[in-house]
């Protein structure tokens, strides 16, 4: 995994050193543990999802999260109530990172009448308005555009409120998506684009795909401002998080931030991934894991291994329950093909 590379100020402007910096804020111990317990959700939850698919119980698309964990619970760890989220189709670790139940996601994958979307939606069309999540989403850069109008309608509404649209290094080449960059300037919107850069979109590295691969530097045109974080430590993404959101919050338009992550799975769960090999996701676990790396400090830090044990325990549970409850939940009634369509 590369180091992380230069921040973006405004067009014309310099940074104050030129980096971001190498070594972001220290956490209290207590906002380790909760980046910890929010991080082992995620990748517990997304490993049982894998299993369930292998086995079948979960059908259509699956595109797990693993590796990324760091990035949504950093940026959620900036936010406040009523602030909002909107991704694309990677998109289970952005629900529970937002608050929503475990139970009422894995039956969704599973398509069960007890899912957020009455087991209909699967995989990448899951919200949540009571928690502020606007969704994942199939078509590939739609949620952009989607999360700028949720900005737009913060602004119309005078408060101060900001939207978070999640996309990745493969959509970011996408035309809807700097028609939105152009509106959300032009018209001061309070919206973070947040690039999730794992490398390799759909099975392609970027080097191959993308022109300009720094993404940090995409809204430079535009006079958007923006930053390259190391996607893989909490707390870099966190200290990111806030400082666009004061940006956000104090009117100045929208920001960028560019994660510098790595999925240590395929792009879905059909995709065997031989665009790379397993020494280089062998040493990005090694190196750079984000929840080894806050297990590392806890345990620096006098946490014992006991007590980390523990969490990870309790974690399990909550997982393994809501396997349990997405399995033995009834299949929604025929009657709900004629629910919630518009004519």
């Amino acid at each position: 995994m590369a180091a992380p590379k230069k921040s973006v100020a405004p067009a014309g402007q310099a940074t104050s050193n030129g980096v971001t910096p190498s070594s972001p804020p220290d956490f209290t111990r207590d906002q380790e543990m909760h980046a910890l317990r929010d991080m082992l959700l995620i990748r517990r939850f997304e490993e049982k999802a894998g299993q369930l698919y292998g086995m079948g119980a979960i059908g259509g698309f699956c595109h797990l999260y693993i590796g990324q964990e760091a990035i949504v619970v950093g940026m959620q760890m900036a936010l406040k109530d009523g602030d909002q989220v909107i991704t694309g189709y990677r998109d289970h670790g952005h629900m529970l990172a937002c608050g929503m139940d475990a139970k009422g996601v894995m039956a969704e994958l599973t398509g069960r009448k007890g899912g957020y979307s009455k087991g209909k939606g699967g995989s990448m069309h899951m919200f949540s308005r009571e928690k502020n999540f606007y969704g994942g989403h199939g078509i590939v850069g739609a949620q952009v555009s989607l999360g700028t109008g949720l900005a737009f309608a913060n602004r119309y509404r005078g408060n101060d409120l900001v939207s978070l649209a999640y996309f990745g290094d493969g959509a970011s080449n996408q035309g809807q998506v700097y028609e939105s960059f152009n509106m959300a300037e032009l018209w001061k919107l309070p919206v973070i684009y947040i690039i999730e850069n794992n490398r390799y979109a759909m099975g392609t590295s970027v080097t191959r795909s993308s022109a300009q691969t720094d993404f940090s530097k995409r809204g430079i045109s535009f006079n958007i401002p923006g930053e390259q974080i190391d996607g893989m430590d909490v707390r870099a993404v966190k200290a990111a998080g806030d400082r666009a959101v004061a940006w956000c919050r104090a009117g100045k338009g929208p920001f960028i931030l560019e994660m510098q992550t790595y999925r240590y799975r395929g792009h879905s769960m059909s995709d065997p991934a031989k665009y790379r090999t397993r020494e280089e996701v062998d040493k990005v676990r090694h190196d750079q894991d984000p929840i080894e790396q806050v297990r590392n400090r806890l345990l620096a830090a006098d946490v014992t291994e006991q007590d980390l044990k523990a969490i990870d325990a309790e974690v399990r549970d909550i997982v393994n329950a809501s396997a349990d409850f997405a399995q033995q939940d009834p299949e929604p009634d025929a009657s709900e093909l004629y629910t919630d369509v518009y004519r």
